[in-house]
Protein backbone atom coordinates (compact mmCIF):
# COMPACT_ATOMS: atom_id res chain seq x y z
CA UNK A 1 0.00 0.00 0.00
CA UNK A 2 1.19 3.51 -0.82
CA UNK A 3 -0.11 6.54 1.05
CA UNK A 4 0.07 10.28 0.62
CA UNK A 5 0.86 11.79 4.01
CA UNK A 6 -0.59 15.29 3.65
CA UNK A 7 -3.47 14.94 3.31
CA UNK A 8 -3.34 11.39 4.63
CA UNK A 9 -4.95 9.15 2.03
CA UNK A 10 -4.14 5.82 0.41
CA UNK A 11 -2.85 6.47 -3.12
CA UNK A 12 -3.01 2.88 -4.37
CA UNK A 13 -2.36 -0.72 -3.41
CA UNK A 14 -1.26 -3.90 -5.15
CA UNK A 15 -1.95 -7.47 -4.06
CA UNK A 16 0.86 -9.90 -5.02
CA UNK A 17 -0.57 -12.85 -3.11
CA UNK A 18 -2.46 -14.42 -6.05
CA UNK A 19 -5.66 -14.88 -4.02
CA UNK A 20 -3.73 -15.93 -0.97
CA UNK A 21 -1.67 -18.57 -2.76
CA UNK A 22 1.46 -16.51 -3.44
CA UNK A 23 4.28 -15.19 -1.30
CA UNK A 24 4.43 -12.20 1.00
CA UNK A 25 6.26 -8.91 0.61
CA UNK A 26 9.35 -8.41 2.78
CA UNK A 27 10.91 -5.30 1.21
CA UNK A 28 9.45 -2.66 -1.09
CA UNK A 29 11.07 0.57 -2.31
CA UNK A 30 9.85 3.13 -4.81
CA UNK A 31 12.16 4.23 -7.64
CA UNK A 32 12.28 8.01 -7.22
CA UNK A 33 9.01 9.72 -8.26
CA UNK A 34 7.98 6.97 -10.69
CA UNK A 35 5.42 4.19 -10.85
CA UNK A 36 8.15 1.55 -10.47
CA UNK A 37 8.92 -0.40 -7.31
CA UNK A 38 11.58 -2.86 -6.23
CA UNK A 39 9.96 -5.78 -4.37
CA UNK A 40 11.55 -8.61 -2.36
CA UNK A 41 9.58 -11.54 -0.97
CA UNK A 42 9.14 -12.01 2.75
CA UNK A 43 6.58 -11.99 5.52
CA UNK A 44 5.12 -15.19 6.91
CA UNK A 45 4.82 -16.95 3.54
CA UNK A 46 7.39 -19.74 3.30
CA UNK A 47 7.41 -19.74 -0.51
CA UNK A 48 8.43 -16.09 -0.81
CA UNK A 49 11.50 -15.42 -2.95
CA UNK A 50 13.74 -13.65 -0.44
CA UNK A 51 16.80 -13.89 -2.69
CA UNK A 52 15.31 -12.03 -5.68
CA UNK A 53 14.52 -8.39 -6.42
CA UNK A 54 11.71 -7.91 -8.94
CA UNK A 55 10.82 -4.57 -10.53
CA UNK A 56 7.10 -3.87 -10.55
CA UNK A 57 5.75 -1.25 -12.98
CA UNK A 58 2.45 -0.13 -11.52
CA UNK A 59 1.55 1.83 -14.67
CA UNK A 60 1.51 -1.28 -16.89
CA UNK A 61 0.62 -3.66 -14.05
CA UNK A 62 3.42 -6.17 -14.48
CA UNK A 63 6.97 -7.12 -13.48
CA UNK A 64 9.57 -5.67 -15.85
CA UNK A 65 12.89 -6.84 -14.41
CA UNK A 66 14.54 -9.26 -12.00
CA UNK A 67 17.81 -9.53 -10.08
CA UNK A 68 18.70 -12.87 -8.49
CA UNK A 69 21.11 -13.36 -5.56
CA UNK A 70 22.45 -16.47 -3.95
CA UNK A 71 21.39 -15.31 -0.50
CA UNK A 72 18.62 -13.36 1.22
CA UNK A 73 18.27 -9.70 0.23
CA UNK A 74 18.24 -7.72 3.49
CA UNK A 75 17.36 -4.33 2.03
CA UNK A 76 17.16 -2.32 -1.20
CA UNK A 77 18.01 1.33 -1.84
CA UNK A 78 17.01 3.18 -5.00
CA UNK A 79 17.56 6.41 -6.85
CA UNK A 80 16.79 7.43 -10.43
CA UNK A 81 19.97 5.87 -11.84
CA UNK A 82 20.95 3.12 -9.39
CA UNK A 83 19.59 0.04 -7.63
CA UNK A 84 21.53 -1.02 -4.52
CA UNK A 85 20.99 -4.51 -3.10
CA UNK A 86 22.22 -5.44 0.38
CA UNK A 87 22.84 -9.01 1.53
CA UNK A 88 24.42 -10.31 4.73
CA UNK A 89 28.02 -9.80 3.54
CA UNK A 90 27.89 -7.56 0.48
CA UNK A 91 26.45 -4.48 -1.21
CA UNK A 92 25.83 -4.60 -4.98
CA UNK A 93 25.26 -1.50 -7.14
CA UNK A 94 23.36 -1.84 -10.44
CA UNK A 95 22.51 0.51 -13.27
CA UNK A 96 18.79 1.19 -13.02
CA UNK A 97 18.15 1.15 -16.79
CA UNK A 98 19.76 -2.11 -17.91
CA UNK A 99 20.33 -3.79 -14.48
CA UNK A 100 24.07 -4.10 -15.18
CA UNK A 101 26.25 -4.77 -12.13
CA UNK A 102 28.54 -1.77 -11.65
CA UNK A 103 30.17 -2.31 -8.27
CA UNK A 104 30.27 -4.83 -5.44
CA UNK A 105 31.44 -4.14 -1.88
CA UNK A 106 32.23 -6.74 0.75
CA UNK A 107 31.07 -5.83 4.26
CA UNK A 108 31.05 -7.27 7.73
CA UNK A 109 27.94 -9.18 8.90
CA UNK A 110 24.91 -6.99 8.17
CA UNK A 111 21.69 -8.67 9.39
CA UNK A 112 19.77 -5.36 9.33
CA UNK A 113 20.81 -4.55 5.76
CA UNK A 114 22.26 -1.18 6.78
CA UNK A 115 22.97 0.99 3.75
CA UNK A 116 21.96 4.45 2.51
CA UNK A 117 22.46 6.43 -0.70
CA UNK A 118 22.03 10.11 -1.54
CA UNK A 119 18.82 10.63 -3.59
CA UNK A 120 20.28 13.00 -6.20
CA UNK A 121 23.46 14.69 -7.43
CA UNK A 122 26.70 12.76 -7.02
CA UNK A 123 26.01 9.33 -5.61
CA UNK A 124 27.19 8.89 -2.04
CA UNK A 125 26.75 5.42 -0.57
CA UNK A 126 27.35 4.44 3.04
CA UNK A 127 27.46 0.84 4.26
CA UNK A 128 29.20 -1.22 6.92
CA UNK A 129 32.94 -1.69 6.83
CA UNK A 130 34.70 -4.94 7.61
CA UNK A 131 35.51 -4.16 11.26
CA UNK A 132 33.28 -3.54 14.28
CA UNK A 133 32.01 0.05 14.48
CA UNK A 134 33.31 0.89 11.00
CA UNK A 135 31.39 2.41 8.10
CA UNK A 136 32.46 2.77 4.48
CA UNK A 137 31.65 5.84 2.39
CA UNK A 138 31.72 5.43 -1.41
CA UNK A 139 31.47 8.57 -3.57
CA UNK A 140 30.81 8.34 -7.31
CA UNK A 141 31.25 11.55 -9.31
CA UNK A 142 31.66 11.92 -13.09
CA UNK A 143 32.43 8.22 -13.39
CA UNK A 144 35.17 8.30 -10.74
CA UNK A 145 34.78 6.55 -7.38
CA UNK A 146 36.51 7.20 -4.06
CA UNK A 147 36.24 5.18 -0.88
CA UNK A 148 36.76 6.12 2.78
CA UNK A 149 36.52 4.14 6.02
CA UNK A 150 35.29 5.88 9.19
CA UNK A 151 35.68 4.39 12.66
CA UNK A 152 32.32 5.62 13.94
CA UNK A 153 31.90 3.65 17.19
CA UNK A 154 33.60 1.11 19.41
CA UNK A 155 30.45 -1.06 19.34
CA UNK A 156 28.66 -2.44 16.27
CA UNK A 157 26.89 0.13 14.11
CA UNK A 158 23.10 -0.12 14.55
CA UNK A 159 21.75 2.66 12.31
CA UNK A 160 22.98 5.09 9.62
CA UNK A 161 21.52 8.03 7.68
CA UNK A 162 22.69 10.41 4.93
CA UNK A 163 21.66 13.98 4.25
CA UNK A 164 19.97 14.52 0.89
CA UNK A 165 23.15 15.90 -0.69
CA UNK A 166 25.29 13.13 0.81
CA UNK A 167 27.47 15.62 2.67
CA UNK A 168 26.54 14.50 6.19
CA UNK A 169 26.47 11.03 7.73
CA UNK A 170 24.75 10.16 11.02
CA UNK A 171 25.51 6.92 12.86
CA UNK A 172 24.41 5.19 16.05
CA UNK A 173 25.80 2.08 17.71
CA UNK A 174 24.17 -0.84 19.47
CA UNK A 175 24.70 1.03 22.74
CA UNK A 176 22.27 3.69 21.52
CA UNK A 177 23.22 6.55 23.82
CA UNK A 178 25.07 8.72 21.28
CA UNK A 179 24.50 9.73 17.67
CA UNK A 180 27.52 11.00 15.74
CA UNK A 181 27.48 13.24 12.66
CA UNK A 182 30.38 13.07 10.19
CA UNK A 183 31.50 14.93 7.09
CA UNK A 184 31.54 12.32 4.30
CA UNK A 185 34.19 14.20 2.29
CA UNK A 186 36.97 13.80 4.86
CA UNK A 187 35.54 11.64 7.67
CA UNK A 188 35.62 14.41 10.30
CA UNK A 189 33.36 14.05 13.34
CA UNK A 190 31.30 17.25 13.34
CA UNK A 191 28.86 16.72 16.22
CA UNK A 192 28.07 14.29 18.97
CA UNK A 193 24.43 14.13 20.04
CA UNK A 194 23.15 12.45 23.21
CA UNK A 195 19.88 10.55 23.00
CA UNK A 196 19.97 9.58 26.68
CA UNK A 197 21.98 7.92 29.44
CA UNK A 198 20.41 4.43 29.26
CA UNK A 199 21.26 2.04 26.45
CA UNK A 200 18.63 1.80 23.71
CA UNK A 201 17.97 0.26 20.31
CA UNK A 202 18.04 3.02 17.72
CA UNK A 203 15.33 2.37 15.12
CA UNK A 204 15.62 5.33 12.75
CA UNK A 205 17.73 8.40 11.94
CA UNK A 206 16.68 11.12 9.50
CA UNK A 207 18.08 14.48 8.34
CA UNK A 208 15.74 17.30 7.36
CA UNK A 209 15.95 18.32 3.69
CA UNK A 210 18.11 21.36 4.58
CA UNK A 211 20.25 19.32 7.05
CA UNK A 212 19.46 21.75 9.88
CA UNK A 213 17.77 19.07 11.99
CA UNK A 214 18.24 15.38 12.80
CA UNK A 215 15.43 13.18 14.12
CA UNK A 216 16.06 10.00 16.14
CA UNK A 217 13.73 7.21 17.26
CA UNK A 218 14.43 4.29 19.59
CA UNK A 219 12.71 1.60 21.62
CA UNK A 220 12.57 3.97 24.61
CA UNK A 221 9.45 5.67 23.26
CA UNK A 222 10.73 9.20 22.66
CA UNK A 223 11.24 10.81 19.25
CA UNK A 224 14.08 13.35 19.50
CA UNK A 225 14.85 16.28 17.20
CA UNK A 226 18.38 17.73 17.38
CA UNK A 227 19.61 21.04 16.01
CA UNK A 228 22.64 20.64 13.75
CA UNK A 229 25.57 23.01 13.39
CA UNK A 230 27.75 21.46 10.70
CA UNK A 231 29.14 24.49 8.88
CA UNK A 232 32.74 25.03 7.83
CA UNK A 233 33.84 26.14 11.29
CA UNK A 234 35.64 24.10 13.94
CA UNK A 235 34.74 20.43 14.20
CA UNK A 236 35.34 17.51 16.51
CA UNK A 237 38.19 15.45 15.11
CA UNK A 238 38.12 12.49 17.47
CA UNK A 239 35.32 10.52 19.07
CA UNK A 240 36.76 11.10 22.53
CA UNK A 241 36.58 14.88 22.24
CA UNK A 242 33.52 16.97 23.04
CA UNK A 243 31.29 18.59 20.43
CA UNK A 244 30.57 22.31 20.58
CA UNK A 245 27.58 23.22 22.69
CA UNK A 246 24.32 24.16 21.01
CA UNK A 247 20.82 23.83 22.48
CA UNK A 248 22.27 21.69 25.27
CA UNK A 249 20.11 20.77 28.24
CA UNK A 250 23.02 22.04 30.39
CA UNK A 251 24.17 25.32 28.75
CA UNK A 252 25.39 26.70 32.10
CA UNK A 253 28.01 23.92 32.23
CA UNK A 254 29.73 24.92 28.98
CA UNK A 255 32.58 26.59 30.85
CA UNK A 256 33.44 23.23 32.44
CA UNK A 257 34.10 21.40 29.18
CA UNK A 258 37.10 19.12 29.52
CA UNK A 259 36.50 18.81 33.28
CA UNK A 260 33.02 17.26 33.52
CA UNK A 261 32.27 13.85 31.99
CA UNK A 262 31.23 13.79 28.35
CA UNK A 263 27.65 13.05 29.49
CA UNK A 264 27.28 16.75 30.30
CA UNK A 265 29.12 18.13 27.27
CA UNK A 266 27.23 16.18 24.59
CA UNK A 267 24.45 18.02 22.79
CA UNK A 268 20.90 17.16 23.80
CA UNK A 269 17.69 17.19 21.78
CA UNK A 270 15.70 20.40 21.58
CA UNK A 271 12.28 18.83 20.82
CA UNK A 272 10.63 15.55 21.79
CA UNK A 273 7.46 13.51 21.18
CA UNK A 274 6.31 10.42 23.09
CA UNK A 275 5.21 7.20 21.39
CA UNK A 276 4.64 3.67 22.80
CA UNK A 277 7.84 1.97 23.96
CA UNK A 278 9.26 -1.19 22.36
CA UNK A 279 7.45 -0.57 19.05
CA UNK A 280 9.62 0.26 16.05
CA UNK A 281 8.96 3.73 14.63
CA UNK A 282 10.37 5.12 11.39
CA UNK A 283 10.73 8.89 11.12
CA UNK A 284 10.92 11.49 8.37
CA UNK A 285 10.50 15.24 8.01
CA UNK A 286 7.35 16.57 6.35
CA UNK A 287 7.20 19.02 3.46
CA UNK A 288 5.78 21.65 5.83
CA UNK A 289 8.40 23.54 7.83
CA UNK A 290 9.33 22.04 11.21
CA UNK A 291 7.11 18.96 10.92
CA UNK A 292 8.03 15.36 11.67
CA UNK A 293 6.29 12.25 10.31
CA UNK A 294 6.30 9.12 12.48
CA UNK A 295 5.26 5.66 11.23
CA UNK A 296 4.82 2.90 13.82
CA UNK A 297 4.84 -0.84 13.24
CA UNK A 298 1.56 -0.92 15.20
CA UNK A 299 -0.11 0.88 12.28
CA UNK A 300 -0.03 4.39 13.72
CA UNK A 301 0.92 7.41 11.64
CA UNK A 302 1.64 10.73 13.39
CA UNK A 303 2.37 14.18 12.05
CA UNK A 304 3.88 16.54 14.61
CA UNK A 305 5.20 20.09 14.66
CA UNK A 306 8.14 21.37 16.72
CA UNK A 307 9.10 24.87 17.81
CA UNK A 308 12.52 25.62 16.24
CA UNK A 309 13.19 28.36 18.81
CA UNK A 310 11.72 27.18 22.11
CA UNK A 311 11.86 23.42 21.51
CA UNK A 312 10.18 21.23 24.11
CA UNK A 313 7.27 18.85 23.51
CA UNK A 314 6.10 18.64 19.91
CA UNK A 315 2.48 19.33 18.99
CA UNK A 316 0.52 16.47 17.45
CA UNK A 317 -1.21 17.61 14.25
CA UNK A 318 -2.57 14.31 12.98
CA UNK A 319 -2.79 10.65 13.97
CA UNK A 320 -4.13 7.82 11.79
CA UNK A 321 -4.25 4.04 11.69
CA UNK A 322 -3.19 2.85 8.23
CA UNK A 323 -4.06 -0.77 9.07
CA UNK A 324 -7.80 -0.04 9.34
CA UNK A 325 -10.16 -1.40 6.63
CA UNK A 326 -9.25 0.02 3.24
CA UNK A 327 -12.69 1.50 2.58
CA UNK A 328 -12.51 3.88 5.52
CA UNK A 329 -10.18 6.39 7.12
CA UNK A 330 -10.02 6.90 10.86
CA UNK A 331 -8.76 9.82 12.90
CA UNK A 332 -7.46 8.66 16.27
CA UNK A 333 -8.34 10.98 19.16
Amino acid sequence: MVFNTDPFVRAFHQDFSKNGQGGGVGVVQRIAATNKFAVVGGGSAKNSARDTIVIWDNLVGQFTGELYFGSEVKSVRLRWDRIVAVTMHSVSVYDQKDLELLHEIETGPNPKGLCEISPWGRMVLVCLGSDKGEVRVEVEHYGLSTSRLIKAHNSDVACVALSNDGRLLATASTKGTLVRVFDTSDGRLLQELRRGSEEAEIHSLCFSSDAEWLAVSSNKGTIHVFSLDTGSGSSVTDGSQEAEQKNSSFPHLSSFKGILPKYFSSEWSMAQFRVPEDIKHIIAFGHEMNTVLIIGMNGRFYRCKFDPIGGGEMTQMDCRNFLQPLDSEYIIV
